[in-house]
This record gives C-alpha cells, sequence and structure tokens, in this order.
C-alpha cells in the first residue's frame, strides 16, 4: 500500500512535468494566474464538505493536491523550492509543534494542544497571536478565527449565557445607533452584532459559516420550489402579492 502511495504521487508529479512542458496552458500559469483558480477549488471543497458529498471531496481534494504540485513545480522552475522541501517543511513543522507527541511535553486536552501551539508559533517569530489570520479570508470566517485566537491567551467569555448576554447587548446598542440616523454607527454596531453572533456559535459548537450556508442553500432551494408552484399556476412570482408568496413559502415549509 505505501509503494502505491509513492507511485500514485510520482505518476502525478510525472503528469505536472509533461503539462509543463507539452501544454500551452498549463506552460503559460503563473503563480498569479493559479491563484483565483485556487481559491475557487477551495470554495468547491468546502462546497463538497457542506453536502457531505464524498465523491465530490475525493474529486476536489485531487483537484486541490493538483494545484500544490503546481504550485511546487513553478516553485522549482524560478530555484525557490521544490515539492521536497514544501513537505519537509510541513513534516518539521508539525513534529515542532506537536511536543506532546514528540517530546516530553504533558497535555490533557485538546485546549491544551490549541495553545501550545500558539506559543510555539510566538517563540518562532510571530509578532502577535492574531498574525496567523490570512488578510484576505472572507469576514465571516475571519471573525472565527480571529475569536479563536484570542481565545488561547484566556481572552474568552467563561459561559454561554455571558455570549448570549452580550448578543443582547450588541443588539440593544444596534437600536439605539438607528435612532441617531448615523449611517456609519448603524453599520459599525451591526457589525459587532455579527461579530457576537459568530462568538455565540463558537459556544454552540456550530460553524458560523457553514450555517450560514446552509441557510442559502435552503433558501435558493424554497425560492426555486415558489417559483415552480407560481407557474404551475400560471404566474410569476412578480405578478403575485406578498401574502400569496408567503403562503407558497409555507406551503414548501410544510413539505419539508
Amino acid at each position: 500500500m505505501e509503494m502505491l502511495k509513492t507511485a500514485s504521487f510520482q505518476q502525478l508529479l510525472n503528469i505536472m512535468d509533461d503539462l509543463r512542458e507539452k501544454c500551452p496552458w498549463d506552460r503559460k500559469q503563473t503563480l498569479q494566474s493559479l491563484r483565483q483558480l485556487t481559491i475557487e477549488e477551495m470554495y468547491e471543497l468546502a462546497d463538497a464538505i457542506t453536502e457531505n458529498d464524498w465523491q465530490s471531496i475525493k474529486e476536489e481534494l485531487g483537484d486541490l493536491l493538483l494545484h500544490i504540485v503546481f504550485y511546487a513545480k513553478i516553485g522549482t522552475e524560478q530555484q525557490q523550492f521544490t515539492i521536497d522541501d514544501v513537505i519537509t517543511g510541513i513534516c518539521n513543522k508539525l513534529i515542532h509543534r506537536h511536543p506532546h507527541i514528540y517530546g516530553d511535553v504533558q497535555v490533557e486536552n485538546e485546549e491544551q494542544v490549541k495553545q501550545n501551539w500558539e506559543k510555539l508559533k510566538l517563540k518562532e517569530g510571530k509578532k502577535s497571536t492574531l498574525s496567523g489570520v490570512p488578510v484576505s479570508l472572507p469576514a465571516l470566517v475571519k471573525a472565527m478565527r480571529l475569536q479563536e485566537k484570542a481565545k488561547q491567551v484566556g481572552f474568552e467569555w467563561d459561559n454561554t449565557q455571558q455570549v448570549m448576554d452580550k448578543v443582547q447587548e450588541e443588539l440593544q446598542e444596534l437600536q439605539e445607533a438607528l435612532q441617531t440616523g448615523n449611517q456609519q454607527e448603524v453599520e459599525d454596531e451591526f457589525g459587532d452584532l455579527l461579530f457576537s453572533l459568530v462568538n455565540y456559535s463558537r459556544f454552540l459548537k456550530i460553524d458560523a459559516e457553514n450555517a450560514l450556508e446552509r441557510t442559502n442553500k435552503k433558501f435558493i432551494r424554497r425560492f426555486q420550489q415558489m417559483e415552480t408552484l407560481a407557474a404551475e399556476q400560471g404566474r410569476q412570482l412578480s405578478d403575485m402579492t406578498l401574502t400569496e408568496m408567503d403562503g407558497l413559502w409555507n406551503d414548501i415549509k410544510k413539505t419539508e
């Protein structure tokens, strides 16, 4: 089995060499041209995970692996790094950041593992606990990662009720901001409310990004069913009243 894994990976490397040499499209690609494609592949993988579609997860992982090999190939051409450097680097990092496995550090639970991880990153030269959060992350995901990072140094509520109280407080502040008519203040308070809701999701052990995406998919499904039901009546949604559309929506919810 190990030999098969090695052979499969080597075949992928050989194919990458062939494509880079013989295919006009692959030969033309740069780090910059691949960047957006890689982001799309990551979102396709995330979508497959949300759908719990194992076949698609397998395929998207393959696509993502191809991108990693592609970047490494370009790195080799530019005499910056090789695929072996990439693999060796992550192996060394994992060994270094898991002293409870490869050293004599004792941990009792998952949280202590995370805390040790952040401490080691700071020792490696990171200037801030939050410095490992990518600037370009989508805002909802970034909020979750920022909160998770802050938690590792103890900046965290003690219990779920405290977080719920904070949500209520932020909602009240948003309502007060609405009374002022100051749009910037309203936006600031709305952002604070979203941030507190993400925090609440963490305490509920919910992935806020995934939860919102599931709701997006549910909305799309129900809305398209509304369009279908309206068409069966020889009508379009734009010709219906909100009450009529709401009736269709509720009928669809009942069937689910």
